[in-house]
């Protein structure tokens, strides 16, 4: 037998011995390294809490606006435009900064006498400019609501409270809803006699929302001696919603 051949018949019966360890599954192999479960085969535990925060608002927003009517549409804007004037002037004295107002709506609508069996008639046209305002000292909510009015708003839509910036409140709910997650779990799986694993998941939900309020308004009855309208801020709610999920050791 030629050097060759000897070496051939050998190389083919090194590749017959190893063809059954490559024929292992790759789980098996790890399982009979590790053995022990994976984490997605122990059991679990799917757990919400919610943290939660009261906080007193440091800002407040008032919608409002001037509505006129007119029998010819630029009459009717005409005048609008006149006393919406007014009301900026108002909110200028009131100590409002020019970034603190905003437009938030401008329509001029016709406006019609319906009668039974008889066709729309024009009775003339209807101009509507609303604004927001931004007021950064509460205290001043109320004297800024009766400045517009005396100035010829006749439509207020209502008071919205907020945070000039809501992350510390975020914050502190969040860790309020950790530790009340924390705890449900831990009481659950001492209820099971289970020992707590890690914590595979945790997701969020939730966060600062404004909160609007309607007002319905109505001066002060001391008005006329220096009063002003009151509007209360009280509290807002900062919540934060999770979800997580623990292993159980078996």
């Amino acid at each position: 037998m030629t050097r060759l051949s000897r070496a051939l018949m050998f190389g083919s019966a090194m590749m017959v011995m190893a063809a059954p360890i490559a024929a292992l599954p790759v789980a098996a192999q790890a399982q009979s390294v590790t053995g022990a479960p994976s984490v997605s085969d122990l059991p679990s535990l799917n757990l919400s809490a919610t943290g939660e925060v009261k906080i007193a608002p440091d800002m407040a927003t008032v919608s409002f606006g001037v509505m006129t009517e007119a029998a010819t549409a630029q009459e009717a804007m005409s005048a609008n435009a006149t006393k919406m004037n007014q009301v900026i002037t108002a909110l200028r004295r009131a100590g409002l900064e020019q970034r603190d107002v905003q437009t938030s709506g401008l329509n001029l609508s016709a406006q019609y006498d319906y009668q039974e069996n008889q066709p729309p008639r024009l009775r003339g046209y209807q101009a509507s400019n609303r604004v927001t305002v931004r007021v950064s000292d509460l205290t001043k909510v109320g004297n800024t609501v009766d400045a517009v009015v005396a100035a010829g708003v006749n439509q207020i839509d209502g008071v919205e409270f907020g945070l000039r910036d809501p992350s510390a409140a975020e914050d502190q709910a969040r860790q309020l809803a950790v530790r009340a997650l924390q705890a449900k779990a831990a009481l659950y799986a001492q209820a099971l006699g289970k020992p707590l694993g890690e914590i595979r998941s945790l997701t969020e939900s939730g966060g600062y929302v404004p909160q609007p309020r309607p007002v319905m308004y109505a001066r002060a009855a001391s008005a006329d001696m220096g009063g002003s309208t009151p509007i209360e801020g009280g509290e807002l709610s900062v919540k934060i919603d999770i979800t997580g999920v623990y292993s159980l050791s078996r």
